[in-house]
């Protein structure tokens, strides 16, 4: 296809890959406002005031201002702050605290992740009610319309959607054309509405309406959805074209947010806001408006699924998830990837919501809670961050937004006997097994004590020199090179099992997101040599190709499985997660006929 400038396109391919969640927010949100108050011309002021200042705070200041002046890559995300806090703090309570934060976070952006599409889909579905001739179009045939739709997005990740993929930016683009053009011309009717560009009406509503207007900002903060997806997805466009990408939109996500409010002044609809301003004032293009929102619906689910893969992936290379089989779907792209468990886990959960709650408004009810979370979290480690780093300007502005978040996670809760329950069951399965993981990993550590090295090589060197040994080259995965791992020691000395050349594997994720470097010391001892691999925790490393360059041909590779026994609760829920999860080795796309497993037995 024609390419634009690099940066132009660039920023094109943003609207596709990160704005669609955000982009999509118009749909719904004025309408789950109204549902809390009557459209007086005041109210509404109030409330558009409200939404496009919320825009503005969190969207501009916090992720786009603050959080994206964090990194040195151009990576974002919950999990790279605690990477650059990591840096910055010494082992402790502190670091621990940080850790059970990024853990509520990733737990969070899951239980958003599942409510997302489901709301974006449903509710651009039943705009087709409006279509002539579709009037009774409600219920079973929204949701049946919605499944379907819902279904064949997360059928195409196993194939991957690279050959598509480049329709999403310039159908967003579009997209965001069509809410400004249709919003400038709703404006006409109630220009008026224009004053809601103050702040001072959203601070006059929110003094006027005292409790009311808390339970609206319940509803507002659906305007920020994706915000947190604008910092997450840093790492596959880089910071400026998000920026740039963002300054964009902002306008056009303003002008519809006014035309509708002017909608609503001029008398029209509360129910399905923006699909009745479109119906009012451009009946002839309105159905290609409703196919252009199902488009963006679809691509904002996309964008969705795919961060989700993103940081299920930066979960398990920062050890806070356990490995799980990844496929490549792009031969040019190796961020492009597919988690076979996390997709069809994501696609049953969507469904369920989508069944259970049947229409985009009983969804809302139960919609921002997470995403009220999310931000909080991210923000109480950015300032964690910029007190350690002294920068005061940054830290009394976070301190500020903190108060905010704060503010729109207890209005949140307002919607907890209405649904907002669901965001924290979906959330507590996810924090549930990392900490599991994380405690049992630990646990396991302790328990299985790793041999030092100094203690091994002498062993090791007598064992060399006077067992018979196997012609070729054999592979031991261990974590530290400075301590070897249980099961070697079981194999070498136990067993009497040496070859030729024996290898130590070690790979060493580090905080920072990026950069591969490999080391091979062929004078450990005799016939034992240690190959590392250190990679940054986005990378997706190619071990075979890292062995060849070094000239390493393997005949067999051994590596540790623990089989975990115990009474305990927790530590059965441990358990399972070790029985479910492919071993390691299946992470690396290693050839399965030279792969010898050698199983442990732990009581816990």
């Amino acid at each position: 296809m024609p390419v634009l400038g690099n940066g132009h396109s660039r920023v094109i391919k943003s609207l596709g890959l990160v704005f669609g969640d955000i982009g999509t927010s118009p749909i719904y949100t004025v309408g789950a406002i109204l549902l809390f108050l009557l459209p007086t011309t005041g109210n509404i002021l109030g409330i558009i005031s409200l939404v496009i200042w919320t825009l503005f705070t969190i969207i501009t200041v916090q992720y786009v201002w603050l959080a994206m002046s964090l990194g040195t890559k151009g990576e974002g995300g919950t999990i790279v702050l605690r990477g650059i806090l990591a840096t910055l703090l010494k082992p402790g309570i502190t670091l621990s605290a940080v850790t059970i934060l990024t853990v509520a976070g990733i737990a969070l952006f899951i239980g958003d992740g599942v409510i997302t599409p489901a709301i974006s889909i449903l509710s651009a579905v039943e705009g087709i009610a409006l279509v002539p001739g579709f009037s009774g179009f409600a219920g079973t045939d929204v949701l049946l319309i919605a499944a379907l739709i819902a279904i064949g997005l997360f059928i195409i990740q196993k194939k991957g959607t690279e050959h598509v993929a480049w329709m999403f930016g310039p159908v967003m683009l579009v997209w965001f054309v069509a809410l400004g053009v249709t919003g400038a011309i709703a404006i006409i009717a109630a220009p008026q509405v224009l004053l809601a560009l103050s702040p001072t009406f959203a601070f006059a509503f929110v003094m006027e309406n005292g409790i009311t207007s808390f339970f609206v900002m319940s509803a507002v903060i659906l305007c920020v959805t994706g915000g947190e997806a604008l910092y997450a997805d840093m790492g596959h466009l880089g910071r400026e074209p998000i920026i740039k990408g963002w300054y964009c939109i902002f306008p056009a996500l303003v002008l519809s947010y006014l035309g509708q409010g002017a909608y609503v002044i001029a008398g029209g609809s509360t129910k399905n806001v923006l699909f009745s301003m479109v119906h009012a004032i451009i009946p002839i293009g309105y159905v290609p408006f409703l196919i252009l929102s199902i488009a963006a619906t679809v691509i904002a689910s996309q964008a969705m699924i795919s961060g989700m893969f993103s940081i299920v992936y930066q979960a398990m290379n920062t050890k806070l998830l356990p490995r799980m089989k990844i496929d490549y779907t792009s031969a040019e792209l190796r961020s492009q990837i597919y988690i076979d468990t996390i997709n069809w886990l994501l696609m049953v959960a969507v469904l369920v919501v989508m069944i259970g709650f049947g229409s985009s408004e009983s969804l809302s009810s139960a919609y921002g809670l997470a995403v009220a979370g999310t931000m909080l979290i991210s923000a109480i480690l950015m300032l964690l961050i910029f007190i350690l780093r002294a920068e005061a300007v940054k830290a009394m502005v976070c301190g500020l937004l903190i108060e905010v978040d704060v503010l729109f996670l207890l209005s949140s809760f307002v919607k907890i006997p209405t649904g907002a329950y669901w965001s924290v069951l979906i959330a507590a399965l996810p924090f549930v097994i990392i900490l599991a993981y994380i405690r049992g990993q630990d646990r396991l550590h302790d328990m299985l004590r790793p041999v030092p090295l100094e203690d091994f090589i002498p062993k090791y060197t007598a064992a060399y020199n006077s067992l018979p040994k196997i012609h070729g080259t054999a592979l031991y995965f261990t974590g530290e090179v400075s301590k070897v791992s249980s099961y070697v020691p079981q194999i070498f000395f136990q067993n009497e099992i040496l070859y030729e050349n024996n290898i130590f594997v070690s790979i060493v994720t580090h905080d920072k997101p990026f950069g591969v470097t490999t080391e091979f010391d062929t004078n450990l001892a005799p016939g034992l040599q240690v190959f590392t691999v250190r990679c940054g925790y986005m990378e997706i490393i190619d071990l075979i190709q890292l062995l060849r360059a070094q000239g390493i041909e393997e005949k067999t590779i051994f590596y540790g499985i623990e089989n975990i026994v115990s009474d305990r609760f927790f530590w059965k829920i441990y358990s399972i997660i070790k029985k479910v999860t492919p071993p390691f080795v299946q992470f690396y796309t290693l050839p399965p006929e030279k792969i010898h497993g050698v199983v442990t037995r732990v009581v816990m």
